[in-house]
């Protein structure tokens, strides 16, 4: 019989994993009284500081775009300093869906930003340091978002604006503890190949606390992730990287208040799928080998084109738009934000033509909780293909498609029954760069032998536990913006109360 010895401590050995980390983000989560501000003062610290700034947002003619232009040849918007960001043209092939070629205006936008959040203990619950954030398209357009929500070319400071607050936690590692750090996608329908650094740091010693930030639980951002409008994309995408374990149940009601009778089996369910020992419907290895199969499976060609003469687009002194008036617009604006790093500027945005849809269709399986993913091709994906929501669209772009080119599931969704919503809330998309793009966010319960509920759901979904998602998202390009943004939701729908 072999026997090994124990390897002899090392000072450069180090645990490949934090197992207390869940636990301490769970207790936050728990938490929702912070030290510094009560959840009920919120409205009225984010309202005090709109009111201690000016903001503004005009839709002006593209000739009025001070530093931006069409360039000559492509058409392209480009920006004189050859940064931020560029507006170009898209053509995409597919062998796969309704639509086997399409045209459309894309953002290339190749700098990988920063998304961090900073965080703290105090009387031993993790804290984290928000800020209260003009973006130009978010509609209020205050909006609570990461510490740090900054491009390169803003921490780098190419604008010539006012340094980047926090960013150096970001930058420097000795500064504090790195507890989640992934490279991320983001909007594959309006950005090409774009991708930002979701980050949240642990800080070493004490804090400057600055104007337009504070100090929140995360079971705090919890309780405003219920409410339309208020926790922006940016941080909705950090929270997702938030490594959970299981909380114990907690439900809220439609007025946003903890309700814990309200259909405590999916609340179980959810709490079930958190622990190290649930099963799933699929392993872990059978949901990559699947997934790596529709990466590979279909022939989908993406390649940037000029924006001159894009087929079906058309561009006229303030917009550029589809033909049939679907999908979105180019449009472009006049910004002043007493805030931000730079008071005034000018940029092009898109702009939907409608709200958004994004849905998890999700049922207990032996009492643990899956949601229904779709392996979804969007051109500007770096790799085609990532796990999105059940349901993923702007309603109105569909309307008059026969029953088999319409989203499979859409009009479940939109005809679900209030008592199977168990997550409801208006969110914002990126408002750096879209104007009042916004979307209706829900969790569908479907019951076992329902339609939508089938073990076996059409080709390119696949029942997945908000755990294997959770897994996924430590890695980058897994799954999508709207995916992580309900994962975050998800989230926030467990944990016990402490005041």
């Amino acid at each position: 019989m072999t026997t090994f010895a124990a390897p002899p401590a090392s000072p450069l050995l180090t645990a490949r994993d934090d197992a207390g980390l869940p636990a301490r983000f769970a207790r936050s989560a728990q938490t929702t009284r912070g030290v510094h501000l009560k959840t009920e003062d919120f409205p009225a610290w984010l309202a005090a500081r709109g009111r201690a700034n000016v903001f503004k947002v005009e839709k002006i003619p593209f000739d009025e775009l001070d530093g931006w232009s069409f360039e000559d040849g492509t058409g392209n918007l480009v920006h004189r300093s050859g940064r931020f960001f560029t507006v170009e043209g898209m053509r995409v092939t597919s062998d796969t869906g309704p639509y086997r070629e399409w045209h459309q205006p894309i953002i290339k936008q190749p700098e990988v930003g920063i998304l961090g959040i900073l965080v703290k203990e105090f009387d031993g619950v993790l804290h984290c340091l928000m800020q209260a954030k003009m973006e130009p398209g978010n509609r209020n357009l205050l909006q609570l978002s990461p510490t740090v929500q900054a491009t390169r070319s803003n921490y780098t400071k190419v604008h010539q604006g006012a340094d980047v607050k926090y960013i150096e936690y970001f930058l420097r590692p000795e500064l504090g503890r790195v507890l989640t750090d992934v490279l991320q996608s983001e909007h594959g329908s309006w950005f090409f190949h774009k991708s930002n650094r979701n980050m949240i740091v642990e800080a070493h010693g004490d804090v400057p606390l600055h104007d337009d930030f504070c100090w929140l639980t995360f079971g705090q951002i919890s309780e405003l992730l219920h409410q339309d409008n208020v926790v922006n994309m940016d941080s909705r995408t950090v929270l997702s990287t938030v490594p959970m374990g299981p909380e114990g149940p907690r439900h809220f009601a439609a007025d946003g208040t903890f309700d814990w009778a309200v259909d405590g089996s999916f609340a179980a369910a959810l709490d079930r799928a958190r622990t190290p020992d649930a099963g799933a419907l699929h392993s872990d290895t059978e949901l990559l080998s699947w997934f790596t199969a529709q990466r590979s499976a279909p022939d989908v060609h993406a390649e940037r084109v000029p924006l001159t003469g894009l087929p079906d687009w058309t561009r006229d002194e303030t917009r550029i738009s589809h033909d049939q008036g679907r999908f979105f617009d180019v449009v472009a604006v006049k910004v002043e934000a007493g805030s931000r790093e730079v008071a005034r500027w000018t940029q092009p945005l898109i702009e939907p033509v409608g709200p958004g849809v994004c849905a998890f269709l999700a049922r207990s399986i032996e009492g643990v909780l899956h949601v229904l993913v779709n392996a979804r091709v969007e051109g500007g994906f770096l790799d085609t293909i990532e796990l999105s929501p059940t349901v993923q669209c702007t309603p109105g772009n569909h309307e008059d498609l026969p029953d088999e080119d319409r989203p499979p599931f859409l009009d479940l969704v939109l005809n679900a029954e209030p008592a199977r919503v168990r997550y409801e809330a208006v969110h914002s998309e990126e408002g750096g760069r879209f104007l009042n793009a916004e979307a209706r966010y829900l969790v569908v319960e479907v019951l076992d032998g329902e339609p939508g509920a089938e073990l076996d759901p059409p080709e390119g979904f696949r029942w997945v536990t908000p755990g294997q998602l959770a897994s996924l998202v430590r890695h980058g390009h897994y799954v999508n913006v709207q995916a992580r943004t309900l994962l975050a939701c998800l989230n926030a729908m467990g944990g016990g109360r402490n005041a």
